[in-house]
């Protein structure tokens, strides 16, 4: 650039000597204000020639800069692509020295784990050696004790195991027997089962209502909520209704209902009223409960001559003793042959009834005779002699008319002479217990063994109470527990096993549970 500049420059000198000159000789040819003009022109070219040079020498360092920042821009791309590429590298290169630190760590610990391996397998096969030879020792040991046991008890090993399997046969004899029993019960009672598809077409009609009537009693519970304080946190409280009535409550069979079960009707009746008055109430607690079972037992005459005098009702018959209702009532708690004997009570009064007035006789009186035929039955625990001799004394110290007495008294015909009212009766009572459907034999049997299981239990010294559960494959007894101890308990237990083992004859098997429970209680006030 600088060549260039200096010879545009000379140029330029060149140019303004020749003007310079041929102004000057213009100017010797011409005026002095020629002069004048030219040297006017002089200093404006002399100044444009300054401004050329100004302007070539600031285009020429623009050029000098620009290619400059051109240069050093590229050295800044390659000197940043060159520290990427040497940061690529040296992160391989650290990666590269990590993975052969941990190959020789893992070398190391290879080298580590082979030498305990050699180490233990040399241990092992020092204690199998050591085994072995205890082994012997042993061995040779336990022959020497079989020979001076042999020479001591004057017989061989063979002998000893002969003898001692002999007399584990014969101590074991009878729980085998007991065992191979009730495998056979069981598979009969499968047998049961599968017969009664068969058969249950013949439970119909009235017998339906009794039975269900024999064996358990239904509660109304509407919703889950109810059924939930019915069982009580963690079932404390239908153990405690449990415990205080000795009746089974069964929730989960039927939607809005608990199902109460036991074999004894009163009972039964207690536990279902003393529910419905909890439920009324919404307060079910064990203390609660208690309370309400007590009560229930207390009102109880008072609950049996409403029974008996809605029964009176039905059946048409007036009926003003209070004592004579409240015995009534307790026939709606007996049963003969799974027949309630207050629902056939009521249908002989019907019966006597209609065919008095069929023959023209006395069909109130005929209505009263049939009502009572059977009221002794509900004397039997605390008078002896025939119901129908019961009946009619118990009736006669309650005012009752001699035709109503001797109708009772001769309904079975022990009088020798019965009455025409007493004939009509025993006919009543043969329709009403022949019906088909209206007995169950095999219910009566059901019944008197579930009784004859609580008996059994309460026979024993301690015992307070007993409650046979869940058609009889329960058994619950509760003790005294300040003349029982645990350990008297676990032996109760095992005693009435024994006994009802001995006294019963039973399909599958009898849980029998002995509750021992003390209870201190103190009031403040």
């Amino acid at each position: 650039m600088t060549p260039i500049v200096l010879s545009l420059v000379a140029g330029l000198l060149l140019g303004a000597g020749f003007g310079w000159w041929l102004r000057a000789w213009t100017a010797a040819r011409s005026a002095p204000g020629a002069l004048r003009g030219a040297q006017t022109r002089l200093s404006d070219a002399e100044r444009t020639a300054k401004n050329m040079v100004r302007e070539a020498e600031i285009q020429a360092k623009s050029e000098v800069l620009k290619a400059r920042e051109a240069f050093e821009t590229s050295v800044k791309e390659q000197r940043r692509e060159l520290n990427e590429t040497m940061a690529g590298l040296n992160k391989r290169e650290a990666s590269l020295a990590q993975r052969e630190q941990n190959m020789d760590s893992k070398a190391d610990i290879l080298d580590r784990k082979e030498e305990a391996i050699d180490r233990k397998a040399a241990e092992a096969e020092q204690t199998a050696a050591e085994g072995r030879r205890l082994a012997k020792e042993a061995e040779k040991l336990g022959a020497e004790a079989t020979a001076k046991l042999e020479k001591l008890a004057g017989m061989t090993r063979d002998q000893a195991r002969r003898d001692l399997l002999e007399k584990a046969k014969s101590e074991i004899e009878g729980d085998v027997g007991t065992l191979i029993r009730r495998a056979r019960e069981r598979t009969e009672d499968s047998a049961a089962k599968e017969a009664q598809k068969i058969v249950v077409g013949a439970m119909q009609r009235y017998a339906a209502s009794h039975i269900a009537d024999t064996a358990v009693k239904i509660v109304s519970v509407q919703g889950d909520d109810a059924k939930g304080r019915i069982i009580g946190r963690e079932g404390r409280n239908i153990r405690a209704l449990e415990a205080a009535t000795g009746c089974s409550f069964i929730i989960d069979d039927i939607p809005d209902g608990v199902i109460i079960s036991a074999a004894d009707p009163l009972r039964r009746e207690i536990a279902a009223t003393a529910l419905e008055r909890l439920i009324a109430s919404g307060k079910i607690q064990p203390q609660k409960i208690e309370e309400e079972v007590e009560s229930v037992k207390r009102n109880w005459d008072e609950h049996l001559a409403k029974i008996g005098g809605s029964a009176a009702d039905e059946a048409g018959v007036a009926v003003a003793d209070d004592e004579t209702l409240r015995t009534l009532g307790k026939l709606r708690f007996r049963v003969s042959f799974s027949q309630n004997v207050l629902r056939h009570s009521v249908e002989v009064a019907r019966y006597a009834g209609m065919m008095a007035s069929e023959l023209g006789l006395d069909a109130q009186l005929a209505r009263r005779i049939g009502l009572f035929h059977d009221i002794g039955k509900a004397l039997d625990e605390t008078h002896e002699g025939p119901h129908a001799a019961v009946g009619a004394a118990f009736l006669g110290g309650r005012g009752e008319r001699k035709e109503v007495l001797d109708g009772v008294a001769g309904h079975h015909g022990e009088t020798g002479d019965p009455t025409v009212y007493a004939a009509l009766v025993s006919v009543a009572d043969a329709m009403s217990s022949a019906r088909p459907g209206a007995r169950s034999e095999t219910g009566e049997i059901y019944i008197g063994r579930m009784s004859k299981l609580e008996q059994i239990a309460s026979a024993f010294p301690g015992v307070e109470r007993a409650f046979a559960y869940q058609a009889g494959r329960d058994l619950r007894v509760f003790v005294d527990p300040e003349k029982a101890s645990d350990t008297d308990a676990l032996v109760l237990a095992r005693d009435i096993c024994a006994k009802v083992e001995k006294e019963l004859q039973f399909t599958g098997q009898i849980k029998i549970t002995v509750i021992r429970e003390k209870r201190c209680v103190e009031y403040a006030r």
